[in-house]
């Protein structure tokens, strides 16, 4: 099996570093992931500037753009063979519900699905590592489950509680759960006095209900959400189509 892993902590991030490592042993992988932290990039593509790709001395491939950009050039150009799975992260910090939309973690996974190649974003559910290489085990048996049940091309959110590999023993098939809005932006002033902006932190879930991710990490449960990609909105199309008639 041949995978391709990216993040968007950065190549050099314990998260990516504990993926690798534990999925060295049951695949032949390549790491193409971004040179610094991109949290929060998305599905951005970097089109108003050339893109370079470095080798660090561990073998890592990184370069100077988003988890998309490494996804992308790793598939169009830099390989040899299609991947059989993309996989990114582990992240460090959760990414469900509305986050998701936010997520380069995701949106590296989502690059790989979108070039019809199954893929999986692995995430802890608390920020600082702890616990990262019992996450990293969990994410090692999920691949190795292969889900053939699943209709390939796949793209799977997965979570995982800071909690040692042997309090790990549920996965859970969920769903996505709903934040309120995000906190009201922090105002603050650069060392010259203008006016400065900090993104506020996620809003309190909104929905938070037995079967979504934010339920089943709270009860200690690995939750495995499956995604997709079409944005149209059904129930609104045939409204829609009899108003403009």
């Amino acid at each position: 099996m041949r995978i391709l892993i990216s993040n968007d902590d950065g190549y050099l991030a314990p998260g990516i570093n504990a993926l690798a490592d534990a999925l060295a042993s049951i695949a032949d992988i390549v790491v193409v992931a971004p040179d610094s932290n991109r949290s929060g990039a998305s599905n951005s593509l970097s089109l108003d500037r050339p893109l370079s790709v470095q080798q660090a001395p561990n073998g890592f491939y990184f370069v100077n753009g988003t988890p998309t950009d490494c996804v992308h050039i790793a598939l169009t150009g830099m390989l040899d063979a299609r991947p059989d799975l993309v996989v990114s992260g582990i992240n460090n910090g959760q990414n469900m519900g509305d986050d998701t939309l936010y997520s380069g973690t995701v949106a590296a996974a989502t690059e790989g699905y979108l070039f019809g190649i199954p893929a999986i974003a692995f995430s802890q559910v608390e920020f600082g590592w702890a616990h990262i290489d019992a996450a990293a085990r969990v994410a090692r048996d999920i691949v190795l489950r292969r889900l053939d049940a699943l209709p390939a091309p796949y793209l799977l959110n997965v979570n995982i509680p800071n909690r040692p590999y042997e309090a790990l023993t549920t996965l859970r098939a969920t769903r996505l759960g709903r934040r309120h809005q995000s906190e009201p932006v922090v105002r603050g002033q650069d060392p010259r006095g203008r006016e400065i902006f900090w993104i506020g932190p996620p809003g309190a879930t909104k929905d938070a209900g037995e079967g979504t991710d934010f339920y089943a990490t709270a009860q200690g449960e690995v939750s495995i959400t499956p995604l997709q990609i079409d944005l149209t909105h059904r129930a609104q199309l045939d409204a829609l189509a009899r108003g403009l008639a």
